[in-house]
């Protein structure tokens, strides 16, 4: 398997884990969400293109109140599977990717997600790809994004477009606290 370049992944292109910084305790709802926010594009890595979709993620993410390295830039295929083993070693809370969700012989990212997984969350891919449609994208029920736990992080696919990631945030950021919560082993709210 081929290694990234420099700045490719997490460990090199993230600032890492905060030094000193605990992870979170069990149920602790106002521990900070650390999140990476990873751009798969083949172009943008090899300097084509700009990467745009990257930083409207990393800012989205920071709004929806997380901690965010990245983005860092991969290209689709073998790669991707590093980088998100490389965040899930890291300890981060959530990694979101996005970009490599399509239909071309290209587009791997589902399929690097799937090896990475422990147990998937289907209803948030289904949800991001249900509110595209319904607001009007056509195209958005042939994303093909994942969504699910490795170890303690979660990890969902974007579309690779920065209008696939504001609407995909617009779905994961309402969710967002309460399943790291869960993640971390806190339980449902329960109304007083």
């Amino acid at each position: 398997m081929t290694e990234p370049t420099a700045g490719a992944g997490p460990v090199a292109g993230a600032a890492g884990p905060v030094a000193g910084a605990a992870g979170p305790e069990v149920g602790a709802a106002a521990a900070p969400i650390r999140a990476l926010a990873v751009t798969v594009s083949n172009r943008a890595a090899a300097g084509v293109y700009a990467d745009k979709s990257g930083p409207v993620l990393a800012e989205l993410l920071r709004a929806a109140g997380c901690t965010v390295d990245g983005p860092v830039v991969v290209p689709d295929g073998d790669l991707v599977e590093v980088a998100l083993r490389e965040a899930i070693t890291a300890g981060y809370d959530v990694v979101v990717t996005t970009g490599g969700t399509g239909l071309t012989p290209g587009d791997r990212t589902p399929e690097m997600t799937r090896r990475v997984l422990d147990r998937e969350i289907p209803g948030i891919a289904e949800a991001i790809r249900s509110a595209g449609a319904a607001a009007g994208i056509p195209s958005a029920i042939l994303s093909r994004g994942r969504a699910g736990l490795a170890g303690g992080t979660l990890i969902v696919n974007l579309p690779g477009s920065s209008g696939g990631v504001r609407d995909g945030m617009a779905v994961l950021a309402p969710v967002l606290r309460h399943a790291v919560d869960q993640i971390h082993g806190g339980d449902h709210p329960r109304p007083a």
